[in-house]
């Protein structure tokens, strides 16, 4: 998988993880506002059975003060909190109409109520009729007692109820926080990672995009100063395949004309023969000029045979010993190829011989399954560092000969490879020997 689909699924993760986590926390905290609504609806109850309490309570100290003062005041306070405690009562049961044993016991409530409501009517209206009457005014208050203590433990029984909902629905509450929190933190840490991940992925994206475009920025800048010079270099080749044609091959053929024209005019023989001469060393010049264009033996007998003949006029003319260590099988190399390695020999030793000062070289060739290797060394002064630097850099101090042959070696799949040695420097040529490097070679070649 390339880095930007890791870093677009990366991403899309990340995106989801939010989406996912958002839509978690909304469930959570929907849960966690409903469970805190029951916690509210738990107070009210306890709110509600607490002012249902204080509302009757009111009602039973009016029926004792009337009782122990005979106050009218005391009636109208007991007949306005008559009223109150019905409407307290009926809101008990309007809140607890959700819960069924709290509902049967706010029935037990109110069955205890009215009766001790009708209890305490049954007080005053004996103060109205018999002021006197002690001792039915005693029995009374002993049935309030009871009543009292019997609404009381109701009452308790109705509170005990909420407090265990109360309970259980604070710990429910508390549970779906925590949880909300903990899917929060979770969620929002792997999204963090999840991007870290997204971002470091861009970045290497990026960092390969920019340095490919600062390397193909190289090559084109690189390949613009190497056409320029090509240009120049292939004028001047002109200019001397010309002067060659012309003090040469030129000067053999005007003499073999003057020769003919004398011979014309004064048959001698030594004229014909000297004639004849003239036109073998045209013929010899001729051959001499075709093989330095392209030598025909690497098309016939291949890279070693067309190799060994070039090595071997180079030792003679430039007086560098050359070690050879060259298969015999290297015909069967495609003629791309065959013609890139021999076009970067000549140019690698065309090098030591201007620029190195060795007295000896060594050539190698060695043939892999999927790749041919080509060294060529030197014992000379060797190479800078800067030199080298600006090599492996595509740099513009590299020469237009070692430019030239890094783009032929790039145009076929290769790599080039130039090391200081101590002493002397290395050159390196790799050439893929691939299926699909064999129809480049052959576009290349053509």
């Amino acid at each position: 998988m390339s880095p930007r689909k890791k870093a677009q699924l990366a991403f899309a993760s990340a995106v989801m993880l939010l989406v996912l986590s958002g839509l978690a926390a909304y469930v959570t905290i929907y849960h966690l506002l409903d469970s805190e609504k029951w916690v509210i609806h738990s107070l009210e109850v306890r709110a509600a059975i607490g002012d249902l309490d204080s509302s009757f309570a009111r009602a039973a100290r009016a029926r004792s003060g009337y009782v122990i003062s005979g106050s009218d005041d005391y009636l109208s306070l007991f007949d306005s909190a008559l009223p109150e405690i019905s409407r307290r009562s009926q809101q008990l049961r309007d809140l607890v109409r959700d819960n069924r044993r709290q509902q049967e016991l706010c029935a037990q409530l109110e069955d205890v109520m009215a009766r001790r409501v009708t209890q305490l009517r049954e007080s005053i209206h004996l103060e109205k009729q018999s002021p006197k009457n002690q001792q039915g005014q005693a029995e009374l208050d002993r049935q309030g007692i009871t009543l009292a203590a019997e609404m009381t433990s109701v009452m308790q029984q109705m509170r005990g109820q909420e407090d265990e909902l109360l309970v259980s629905r604070g710990k429910a509450a508390h549970r779906l926080f925590v949880l909300t929190v903990v899917i929060l933190m979770v969620t929002f840490i792997l999204a963090l990672e999840l991007l870290a991940v997204h971002f470091r992925l861009l970045s290497t994206e990026l960092g390969a995009r920019e340095a490919a475009e600062q390397s193909a920025r190289h090559s084109e800048e690189s390949l613009r100063r190497l056409t320029g010079r090509l240009l120049q270099l292939q004028d001047a080749e002109r200019r001397k395949f010309s002067r060659e044609l012309h003090d040469s091959l030129g000067q053999y053929l005007v003499g073999v004309k003057m020769n003919l024209e004398m011979f014309a005019s004064q048959p001698k023989e030594s004229l014909l023969a000297e004639a004849t001469q003239l036109l073998d060393q045209s013929i010899a010049e001729t051959r001499t000029i075709s093989h330095l264009l392209h030598p025909p033996l690497l098309d016939e007998a291949g890279l070693s045979s067309a190799a060994k003949w070039y090595l071997e006029g180079f030792a003679q003319r430039s007086g560098i010993e050359v070690k050879l260590d060259l298969p015999d099988d290297a015909i069967r190399l495609p003629k791309a190829v065959a013609l890139a390695l021999f076009r970067i020999l000549q140019e690698s030793l065309t090098n030591i011989h201007r620029h190195s000062g060795s007295a000896k070289a060594e050539v190698g060739l060695q043939l892999l399954p999927d790749h041919v290797l080509l060294t060529v060394r030197d014992y000379g002064k060797g190479i800078s560092p800067e030199l080298l630097e600006s090599l492996q850099t595509n740099g513009a101090n590299a020469g237009v000969g070692l430019a030239g042959m890094r783009e032929r070696i790039r145009e076929l799949g290769g790599q080039l490879r130039v090391e200081a040695c101590s002493p002397g420097t290395l050159v390196a040529v790799t050439m893929p020997l691939a299926e699909t490097a064999h129809g480049t070679s052959a576009k290349a070649a053509d």
